[in-house]
């Protein structure tokens, strides 16, 4: 299929309202994206198995995942980057030592080294069910992405781990991936591999790691929601989330 344009949707603060769900509005202009020949993308830190009931909803077939780990187009599977099982193992003495849990994550599964008070209200902040417990995992599974699940500690990991990149996205969690991942270069990797590299890529975010996405793209979207920084660096700042946001750019851009 030739697509005329692709738009990149954050989904916490963007794309979903305050209880992190589809709007039937969001639903509508999914459709009317398609019908137009415009390729609506996730792109977001959740990996897959948390976002199924998400994409189904929109009616969804692409995503960009674990902050730029993973790649999904039209429902096939196109860039998988993984992580080291020696960083796995570091990551968990790390973690050890700091008293804090440690999620993993592929595009498929994702489990903890145990549940705690913050790793109980970090998956209830997002509106996601609690990892299974499973510390050995990472010995026979890909891993594509960490979650270290803490409130504190951000330099001590920065400092221990220059070969990662961290993205701090709400106040119990920090994601972990390989240094240089990001949402920006899974845009990078997607438009090379489908070789549509001369056609508008429109991005929407509303967060931290929202910046190398945004920037990535040629129209820049930032919700009314968003960090201050985002919309410093945006093209347009739309109304938020929870106020038909997505639909006020889609319009203002003729992409509906």
């Amino acid at each position: 299929m030739t697509y005329q344009a692709l738009a990149f949707f954050d989904l916490d603060g963007t794309l979903l309202d305050g209880q992190s769900k589809i709007t039937p509005e969001i639903t509508k202009a999914m459709h009317q994206l398609k019908q137009n020949n415009v390729l609506p993308i996730i792109a977001t830190g959740r990996t897959e198995v948390e976002i199924q009931q998400i994409r189904q909803a929109a009616g969804i077939t692409s995503n960009i995942v674990m902050n730029g780990a993973f790649i999904r187009i039209d429902g096939e599977e196109v860039y998988n980057e993984k992580i080291t099982t020696d960083v796995s193992q570091r990551m968990i003495a790390a973690t050890e030592k700091n008293n804090h849990a440690l999620s993993f994550y592929n595009h498929g599964a994702y489990w903890a080294t145990k549940h705690d008070d913050n790793t109980i209200r970090a998956y209830a902040h997002i509106h996601s069910h609690l990892p299974e417990i499973n510390p050995n995992g990472y010995q026979t599974e890909d891993v594509n992405m960490l979650l270290v699940l803490s409130q504190e500690g951000d330099a001590y990991y920065h400092e221990q781990f220059p070969e990662l990149t961290f993205y701090r996205n709400g106040p119990f969690s920090i994601d972990i991936v390989n240094k240089g991942t990001s949402k920006g270069s899974a845009v990078s990797h997607l438009k090379q591999l489908m070789d549509v590299e001369n056609i508008p890529t429109f991005g929407f975010g509303d967060g931290n790691n929202d910046f190398a996405l945004l920037e990535a793209c040629d129209n820049k979207i930032a919700m009314g929601n968003a960090i201050d920084g985002l919309k410093d660096i945006a093209d347009f700042v739309t109304k938020k989330n929870t106020d038909g946001g997505i639909v006020h750019a889609l319009k203002h851009f003729d992409l509906i």
